[in-house]
């Protein structure tokens, strides 16, 4: 290790490798591989603090850059579905794909750029290691919230990671999942305070103590907490529609197609998977009774398929579908209007009537709509599939047989300040709409999954999550999967879920604890710089 300190950049690259194992790669997390959370930062903090390194005349040029290292490659390399979504399902060239993952990468690696030049400064402020290190947490939690509110790309925070561990997933009522960021690095940072540690008694006492810790803190992935209650059922429609491929329904394909719907909504006890859809998990048929009361939602996810709000077709199918379950039905559907088109969720009234329709409010850039039109006027040809989506404005909550629903879709539950403003507009269930068919078969939809499922334990929730290929499944308030629909079957998923009515801390609150980290974090650096401008004045005047 003391050899690679004279290459900064390399131990930032073994960091960015380490920092994706702790995340879904191509299916379900082994929870084995969550341990590499605690670990991941520790050759970059060791390479950024160690003695050599900050010997150099070009540390912090080189600290930013082995950090910048790091997120690039763990951009890479967690996010490589980019280059898929865009080459098989976008129809950019294989060159131009690769080059839009890398462009992605380049950008957000520059927050782990910034994480590693504000240690570096502090370090060449502060004499002592251990008090940098002490900073690492409070930095990463405040980089994480910018990450989220600047870009608007807050994918796999660290957090993330833990989804499984019970103990650590009881910070996030509180803190939401920045507070589990943070409990990380703190990790981390003990781990590389014994490395930089100059006595092999302190080494030892300090990398023995932390590794029981560690040891202790992820024992709560295999914590198995009693069922959660449930009062009520849904019947969630999954067609595994193909992606890219317009759906034009006319004439007898229409009638065709809206029968199939019907049909399927009306199948109340279908097979399912306990738990995740994984390659190895059992398909089985639960026994249901016969006279099952009327479901609690009967849900139609996003997906390429051609409903329009404003079709008297789609009115009508709506109607017959939300009158024959005796149900309120949300479907995905283009929003029309006088101002233009929306990605909306229509939600149909048991007795047949449309009640409204949620409007998608968190577009995804390059996708639904092109950012700053001007400049990427060249997108439109790049990727034919991009829409021209106007913006939601309302987070609406629906009201049904007495209980509140409230609607997000896709890309929106990567967004925890977002989600939980539809708990405090009075939604006791989350509806989560999604096509994650644009994903294929790589990491994508697991990662998506673990993050929906942390609105659920941040907000205390019940989601229903209702996807065009899978995962659709029943998320319940401590995050865990609780049956699911095998993926990339055309079927329904009859699934038992319940309502909540308190508001959690952070439902209330939002990202407060990120938001002390940030303020902490502001004034460490200006005590560092301080610091700094009274060494160097000491320095000149003597």
């Amino acid at each position: 290790m003391r050899l690679l300190t004279r290459h900064p950049v390399l131990l930032g690259l073994i960091s960015g490798i380490l920092l994706d194992l702790p995340f879904p790669i191509a299916g379900p997390l082994p929870l084995w591989r969550a341990v590499f959370a605690w670990m991941a930062f520790v050759p970059l903090l060791y390479g950024i603090l160690s003695e050599a390194n900050l010997q150099h005349p070009r540390y912090l040029r080189r600290s930013a850059l082995a950090g910048y290292t790091c997120g690039v490659s763990w951009y890479v390399l967690n996010c490589y579905w980019i280059y898929d979504t865009m080459h098989i399902y976008g129809n950019v060239p294989g060159p131009g794909a690769a080059g839009i993952l890398l462009l992605y990468s380049m950008v957000l690696g520059l927050y782990f750029a910034l994480f590693a030049l504000l240690m570096a400064i502090c370090r060449k402020a502060f004499s002592k290691a251990a008090i940098v290190l002490a900073c690492a947490p409070f930095f990463w939690a405040a980089i994480e919230l910018a990450a989220s509110r600047i870009t608007s790309v807050p994918w796999d925070q660290l957090g993330y990671s833990q989804v499984d561990n019970f103990l650590l997933t009881r910070l996030a009522p509180y803190t939401g999942v920045y507070g589990i960021s943070f409990t990380l690095m703190a990790g981390n940072s003990l781990l590389a305070a014994a490395l930089l540690a100059h006595s092999v008694h302190v080494r030892l006492r300090t990398g023995v103590g932390t590794v029981l810790l560690i040891l202790l803190l992820q024992s709560g992935s295999f914590v198995r907490p009693k069922p959660e209650p449930t009062s009520d059922y849904a019947v969630l429609l999954q067609p595994n529609l193909d992606v890219g491929v317009s759906n034009l329904w006319v004439g007898p394909e229409w009638n065709e197609n809206a029968m199939q719907i019907l049909n399927q909504s009306l199948v109340h006890c279908t097979p399912m998977i306990a738990g995740m859809p994984s390659v190895h998990a059992a398909v089985v048929q639960p026994k249901c009774p016969q006279d099952l009361p009327a479901p609690g939602l009967v849900a139609w996810p996003e997906s390429p398929s051609a409903f329009r709000s404003n079709d008297p077709r789609f009115v009508a199918l709506m109607r017959e579908i939300a009158t024959a379950n005796r149900s309120p039905v949300i479907a995905g559907a283009i929003g029309e209007d006088e101002t233009g088109e929306y990605n909306s969720a229509v939600f149909t009234a048991p007795d047949g009537n449309i009640i409204g329709r949620y409007d998608k409010i968190h577009l995804v850039p390059f996708g639904e709509f092109v950012p700053y039109r001007e400049i990427f006027f060249f997108a439109k040809h790049l990727t034919q599939q991009v829409g021209d989506f106007n913006r939601g404005r309302y987070r609406r909550v629906f009201r049904a047989n007495g209980h509140e629903f409230g609607i997000f879709i896709c890309y929106e539950s990567i967004f925890a300040d977002e989600v939980r403003q539809f708990a405090v507009n009075g939604a006791q269930v989350f509806v989560n709409i999604s096509d994650d068919g644009w994903y294929g078969d790589t990491s994508a939809p697991w990662q998506h999954l673990n993050m929906a499922r942390m609105r659920a334990i941040e907000n205390h929730r019940w989601i229903l999550r209702d996807t065009n290929n899978g995962v659709t499944t029943a998320i319940d308030p401590l995050g865990r999967v609780t049956y699911s629909a095998p993926r990339h079957e055309n079927t329904s998923l009859a699934v038992r879920y319940g309502y909540e009515n308190g508001l959690t801390f952070y439902s209330r609150n939002g990202d407060v604890f990120a938001g002390l980290c940030g303020i902490i974090s502001i004034a460490a650096i200006a005590l560092a710089l301080r610091f700094r401008l009274q060494i160097k004045a000491k320095v000149r005047s003597h």
